[in-house]
């Protein structure tokens, strides 16, 4: 709850004093799903490089 004061908080504060607007966080989630992918496509690749299979991983399809 203390979090979420402070961020509102600093947001404001930015918003006031330093004269900048508030940039939507939807943004930030793009870059979320962009790492995301980037963390899926390094296990792929160790994936890849180790040769392992479903059988190795404990993977079950359905």
């Amino acid at each position: 709850m203390s979090a979420t004061a402070r961020k509102l908080a600093v947001i404001i504060w930015n918003m006031v004093v330093k004269d900048v607007q508030y940039i939507n966080p939807e943004g930030y989630l793009f870059l979320d799903q962009k790492r995301k992918l980037g963390i899926v496509k390094r296990i792929q690749k160790q994936i890849d490089k180790f040769a392992l299979t479903n059988e190795d991983l404990n993977i079950i399809n359905n």
